[in-house]
């Protein structure tokens, strides 16, 4: 599950667009506006009407680009590939790569959590040879739809939302990035050690990380998101935060390679963007990178 971004520059502008989640991008080049709308992973698809303006950015537009094209994420070869990076190697397994202390404490909170641990026999399938990163991710969404029974789908999220509308209307659908970068980039570019270490902070501060997604939530559906910034650059200790190398590969080398792509993607056709909506504030993020670039970013009212 993922981290994030703020600044100086344009300070009227921010502060005026604080609590927005959908910004128009015009000037440079482009004969009509293309926009931006931030997503959050813990939202259903139900919330993308409450976007002030979204129905006529969708009306304005021509084409859909998310991160990645969801219908890629879903082929057979796709999910094989993502199956794979969310495995530990053949031949691994937590109980071989955890201290016995915290393969214990996975299995207790398993069973407070679910009811079951480690030694049923399907449970250890699905989940004891999974990658610590990609159980943390896991295990962060369980606890989160454990306190929000029944509000939050996650077979049907605002994420995957605007390429199912475009879809219906017929219109293109791109990504940023491909499914084997993006996958790679999550299971695969940190060390197991790091890992670990990341997947035990999350067992020993339970509390800590439920009102850490709280807040995100709440920062999130509040649409502001200079406050969801404040939360995810929240420092909590010296072993669990972001490093700034890890931060720079989950969010600024993206940030950037984003808005190289976008003028290109803007001019061919207007475009609705669908990103996560930590990657658009802060100096390093991607509304004022397309500022620097050139182009007029405002918040839609």
């Amino acid at each position: 599950m993922k981290k994030i971004i703020t600044t100086i520059v344009f300070v009227l502008v921010s502060m005026a667009s604080s609590a927005q989640l959908l910004y128009r991008v015009s000037g440079g080049q482009l004969a009509k506006p293309s926009y931006v709308v931030g997503t959050f992973h813990l939202a259903s698809a139900s919330f993308a009407d409450k976007i002030v303006g979204i129905r006529e950015a969708l009306d304005a537009t021509d084409q859909v680009y998310g991160e990645v094209k969801w219908d890629d994420m879903l082929n057979a070869d796709s999910l094989k590939f993502l199956q794979r990076q969310m495995m530990l190697p053949d031949g691994k397994s937590l109980k071989s790569v955890m201290s016995a202390a915290s393969y214990a404490k996975l299995n207790a909170y398993l069973k407070a959590s679910m009811g079951v641990g480690l030694e049923n026999a399907i449970v250890e399938q699905q989940m004891g040879h999974l990658l610590p990163a990609s159980l943390t991710s896991q295990l962060e969404m369980m606890q989160y739809m454990t306190g929000h029974m029944g509000e939050f789908d996650p077979t049907n999220t605002i994420d995957s939302y605007f390429q199912t509308q475009a879809k219906t209307n017929n219109e293109p659908i791109g990504g940023l990035e491909t499914i084997r970068f993006q996958s790679s980039m999550l299971f695969g570019s940190t060390p197991l050690k790091r890992q670990l270490a990341l997947l035990d902070c999350f067992l020993n501060n339970q509390d800590y990380y439920a009102s850490l997604s709280e807040r995100m939530a709440k920062a999130y559906f509040a649409q502001d998101i200079d406050a969801l910034q404040k939360v995810v650059d929240e420092k909590f200790s010296a072993t669990c935060d972001a490093t700034p190398e890890e931060l720079d590969l989950l969010i600024y080398k993206r940030n950037a390679d984003w808005a190289k792509k976008m003028p290109a993607i803007m001019t061919a056709k207007p475009t609705l963007f669908v990103v996560g909506a930590a990657h658009l504030s802060g100096e390093r993020g991607l509304l004022e990178l397309l500022r620097k670039a050139g182009f007029k970013v405002e918040a839609v009212k």
